[in-house]
């Protein structure tokens, strides 16, 4: 059985205060957006380990047993014993350390396919509780439609916001961005620049006034280190782009356009550069 894991972008970071558990408060826009990665689940023969994991694709760095599809098959092994052991193959076209959220996305549908294929019957809240224990963004994945999120991202609330009749453009110039150093770099951001900034509200405002009204955190201190970042947003923004933001902690850049409209970007051949037509 396979199915297709999708990214979201994010509209506005807004990074309120950290936590007791050592996590922060934020809030958010999630929009899904279809440039999927691939996953295949097949039972295994008997007498092999739990799951036999394969990748191909872009490389995933690190060890595989972090993998958070692998991690999400043992999270539900544990109260489901009966769970058979897998072969999971994860073909890889998001990129990773994007702020696009691949892997929370892969994680989220391993839990998903599991459900389905060995008949768990677990709710759409109790998937919601395991995604969680895989990471902040995971949650949003179960839903999969656009949400203003708050909490560690947790906090789903559906919004009616659509981009009918524009373009998307996302650009990665293929910088990793983790995004515990990237929160890391926020300690260096005054405090007034980290309070809530009404994003429900201003999301409800023509796309043009976005550019105005909404912010991501993460760009100033993240742009001070990876100046390329900010020269893609001005690009974006001169090439005719009606709203551009870098989505969560980076490093991709979105641009939104008319649909009409044909930008001229300049890019390095190296970038990954994909335009998605709502």
């Amino acid at each position: 059985m396979v199915v297709f894991p999708n990214c979201k972008i994010n509209i506005g970071l807004n990074i309120l205060d950290k936590r007791p558990d050592g996590f922060h408060n934020l809030e958010t826009v999630f929009i899904p957006v279809p440039l999927k990665d691939s996953l295949e689940i097949i039972r295994s023969s008997p007498n092999t380990p739990d799951v036999v994991f394969s990748q191909s694709g872009i490389v995933v760095e690190g060890n595989p047993a972090d993998n958070l599809c692998i991690k999400a098959y043992h999270l539900l092994k544990k109260d489901f014993p009966e769970l058979p052991a897998i072969q999971l193959h994860l073909h890889k076209v998001i990129p990773t350390g994007a702020g696009l959220g691949g892997g929370s996305a892969d994680a989220a549908f391993t839990l998903q396919l599991l459900n389905s294929r060995f008949d768990l019957n677990l709710t759409t809240g109790q998937l919601i509780n395991y995604s969680l224990a895989l990471g902040s963004d995971c949650p949003y994945f179960i839903i999969n439609t656009p949400c203003y999120a708050t909490g560690r991202g947790e906090i789903l609330q559906p919004v009616e916001l659509s981009l009918a009749g524009f373009q998307l453009v996302l650009i990665n110039p293929g910088i990793h961005i983790n995004t515990g150093w990237a929160f890391a770099q926020l300690q260096n951001e005054p405090s007034e620049n980290r309070v809530s900034k009404h994003l429900l509200q201003a999301i409800q405002q023509p796309i043009e006034h976005w550019r105005h009204a909404i912010s991501n955190d993460f760009e100033n201190p993240l742009f001070s280190v990876h100046p390329v970042l900010q020269e893609i947003k001005a690009m974006l923004y001169s090439k005719g782009a009606v709203y551009a933001a870098m989505s969560g902690s980076g490093s991709t850049l979105l641009g939104i356009f008319e649909k009409a409209y044909q930008p001229k970007l300049s890019c390095d051949a190296a970038w990954m550069v994909t335009t998605i037509t709502f």
